[in-house]
């Protein structure tokens, strides 16, 4: 472990519970020579975003954002060792950001084997890691340890206990111990030895307060005061199976504590729990109240838990509410709705007494949360006639419908003074959305004002201000993640991610960005959103099989970006040279009028006639590139080219390409080529630059890249390293494979990159790729 963090780099040990994985990760911390940072998941509190990384700063984290996490993280523990302990309650921003720091710092975890983390981010993280797996202990390990906590223990009853521990060190350490404490007799023949069961024989061992006190910790979930634990305290910590924590003690391993949990009988357990209830405060007293039995109780507790808390806490509080008592499911969807867990508004809508009124407007609410907007509209046929209503009407309108809806309901009120109705009719203008979303939050309605916000990005997209969409993404982004809205925070950071792809800026850091996004478990429409981005981005980047095969797995997108999805598939088939014969059905609005454009290439390479576009009210540079297309003379293309200038470069190019190709001027075309080959390679669209430097060649200019034939002078070491990396492993991937390290790695890319003139990584895979292909057809 010590020689692989010589340099940055991520290790991390896995094993069985109790198997010794933190004593190895407290051995390395005592044994560097830099600083250590060292912190660790928590069971109870395995949801709370970065509390790892928390712990082991010591600050407060930015978890919504990896890019800002990772920096918030290296900017304290520079030239130091980070060490986390417990991967397996680590939230998804703690799994994602790891790989990314361990580039620039050296990190060491501990994982426990078997674990319920998801198989993507766990693949992901394994795969940058050097993984050490924690063997069983040897008879000679096992005798030793024995030896260490007992030593006048004859060899014979050693061996016994050593069996019975089934190669468990923990179990083994808390047998030892109990057996050199009672002087002991003979071991149960009969023993086990699975983990499991000598852990349980181990902990049935200990006197009673000991006993207790681990079942405590074990319901608790978290560490506790010794207060609480009572005489068992100091048991624990002779036996090694609880450790000081600040003021608190922690279990040494968690898995102990549960099992201790789970041998208790029923009764036992009501009672732990009843006392629990009585020792906790708020929300974790009320689930005590709940696990004892104690219904009445409990839903006091929770409700009293619920006024005045944050909207996480609220949530958590309905939701428990609710499972008590179905009369407080609506309000329990609403907290959950406004805390962003949109799946467990829907889940605790199932027992409301009344499926309709109310409950069909929040379930309303939740369907067009997740994008599933026509379910949504199904839903509000059980819903009351008021203003909520309308405007979810309005919300979930299919665009033709709109303005005429929008026009019956404003001809039904006298006055509209209800804030979301007033959202609702301020339509796509981004101003009006802005004023409304401003209204909505004095008014306290933050479902409206997320709305608000979503309904202005996707106005501001739609009419191809992408530059000041990805802006406002990010404004609403950071409130909703002050409001721990997490659901509306990762779909607003998705969508920032989505506009910088759309105009084809920075598309190697978008990638890094959107993949460490997509560790999250993300709710529909971001997921689908972070995936499509990080889709399209590898195609414009020249990885066009990972392209494809991420679309391919977009099968269950929501219904609103049904349409995003079919343009992307056509237009990474376009860019890979396999269109298809038609574009999609294009929709309103940028990527409905991006479709169409699509769709004239598809039928301009293919020879085809293409499908004709309606007149709808396209945004500028859309409406320019069709007329160009419909004119096809190369005065329009130019002029189309200019209108996408600081918006979407991939537009501006293909703008040009296409100025070239309807141009009867040599010296014309020559230009445009040249312009369209510079401005793709400044943002990295490495296959339009490719295709304006094949129009090049047919024009008899030929650029002097040396990629172009044969590798450009690469080692053979470093053409190696480079096709690993367009097969998308990462460097700690590829020192495994190679039996380097990563440093090497890293230097052997740079070298790379240098020899073949790429930016990035990806651009010199590609042109490797593409000089082999090229040099092998010559």
């Amino acid at each position: 472990m010590a020689g692989a963090l010589a340099g940055p780099g991520l290790v991390v040990v896995t094993g069985p519970p109790g198997s010794g994985r933190t004593r190895l990760l407290e051995r390395l911390a005592r044994a560097s020579k830099r600083p250590v940072h060292a912190g660790g998941g928590l069971a109870m509190l395995s949801g709370q975003p970065a509390l790892a990384l928390e712990r082991a700063t010591r600050a407060r984290m930015p978890a919504g954002d990896l890019p800002l996490l990772a920096e918030a993280v290296y900017s304290r523990t520079r030239g130091g060792l980070l060490v986390i302990d417990d991967l397996q309650w680590c939230d998804a921003a703690t799994l994602a950001v790891l790989p990314v720091l361990a580039e620039r710092l050296p990190v060491a975890a501990a994982l426990r084997i078997p674990n319920r983390l998801g198989e993507d981010a766990l693949a992901r993280l394994l795969d940058a890691a050097t993984v050490v797996p924690v063997p069983d202990l040897t008879d000679a390990e096992a005798a030793a340890l024995v030896a260490e906590c007992a030593p006048a223990l004859p060899p014979a009853r050693a061996a016994a206990l050593a069996a019975r521990a089934g190669g468990n060190p923990l179990a083994l350490t808390a047998l030892a111990k109990r057996a050199a404490h009672a002087g002991g007799g003979d071991p149960d023949p009969g023993a086990p030895g699975d983990p499991a069961s000598a852990a349980a024989a181990a902990i049935a061992d200990l006197p009673r307060p000991g006993r207790t006190a681990l079942a405590v910790l074990g319901l608790l979930g978290r560490p506790a005061h010794p207060s609480l634990l009572g005489e068992g305290a100091p048991i624990l910590q002779d036996a090694g199976l609880a450790v000081p924590e600040g003021p608190f003690l922690r279990p040494a391993s968690p898995w102990m504590a549960e099992i201790a949990a789970g041998i208790l009988d029923a009764e036992a357990r009501r009672s732990m729990h009843e006392h629990l209830a009585d020792a906790t405060t708020g929300v974790e007293s009320a689930r005590h109240a709940h696990a004892a039995g104690l219904a009445a109780r409990a839903l006091a507790a929770a409700l009293a838990a619920a006024e005045g808390a944050s909207p996480q806490t609220r949530a958590e509080a309905l939701l428990l509410a609710a499972e008590l008592d179905g009369a407080h499911a609506v309000a329990a969807a609403r907290a959950a709705l406004e805390a962003g867990r949109t799946n467990a508004a829907l889940a605790v809508l199932d027992r409301a007494p009344d499926p309709a009124g109310e409950t069909a407007i929040v379930r309303a609410w939740a369907l067009l949360a997740v994008g599933e907007a026509p379910a949504a509209r199904a839903a509000l046929a059980e819903a009351p006639a008021g203003p909520e209503t309308d405007q979810l009407r309005l919300l979930c309108a299919p665009a033709h419908e709109r303005d005429d809806l929008a026009a019956a309901v404003r001809a039904s009120y006298d006055r509209i003074d209800h804030p979301g109705l007033a959202a609702a009719l301020a339509g796509a203008d981004p101003d009006a959305l802005a004023a409304a979303e401003a209204l909505a939050r004095a008014a306290g309605d933050a479902t409206t004002a997320a709305w608000c916000a979503w309904s202005r990005v996707i106005a501001l997209a739609d009419a191809a201000r992408l530059v000041e969409a990805e802006a406002v993404a990010h404004e609403a982004a950071d409130r909703a993640g002050a409001d721990g809205a997490y659901s509306w925070q990762t779909r607003f950071l998705a969508a920032a991610a989505w506009c910088l792809v759309l105009s084809g800026t920075g598309l190697d850091n978008v990638i890094a960005a959107a993949q460490s996004l997509a560790d999250h478990a993300l709710p529909a429409v971001a997921d689908t959103l972070i995936a499509a981005s990080i889709a399209l981005a590898e195609a414009d980047t020249g990885a066009l099989g990972a392209a494809r095969a991420r679309l391919s797995r977009l099968h269950d997108a929501p219904a609103a970006l049904d349409g995003l999805v079919a343009w992307l598939e056509h237009e990474t088939a376009w860019l890979d040279g396999q269109p298809g014969p038609e574009a999609p059905d294009a929709r309103p609005g940028l990527v409905g009028g991006l479709a169409h454009i699509t769709g004239r290439w598809i039928a301009y390479d293919t020879g085809t006639e293409p499908v004709a576009a309606e007149a709808a009210p396209w945004p500028a540079p859309v409406a320019t590139t069709l007329a160009a297309w419909d004119k096809a003379a190369p005065g329009p293309f130019a002029q189309a080219a200019s209108a996408w200038d600081g918006l979407a470069a991939r537009e501006q190019v293909r703008c040009l390409l296409a100025l070239a190709a309807h141009s009867g001027e040599p010296q014309a075309a020559v230009a445009a080529l040249e312009a369209a080959e510079r401005i793709a390679d400044e943002h990295g669209l490495i296959v339009l630059a490719g295709r304006a430097r094949r129009g090049l060649r047919k024009h008899d200019v030929r650029r002097d890249r040396r990629s172009a034939r044969g590798g450009g002078g690469l080692t053979d070491r470093e053409a190696e390293v480079l096709r690993h990396v367009a097969a998308g492993h990462p460097s700690r991937r590829i020192a495994e494979i190679l039996g380097i390290t990563a440093e090497t790695v890293e230097t052997h890319i740079r070298s790379g990159m240098r020899k073949l003139g790429a930016k990035t990584r990806t651009e010199a895979a590609v042109l490797l790729t593409a000089g082999t292909a090229e040099g092998g057809g010559s």
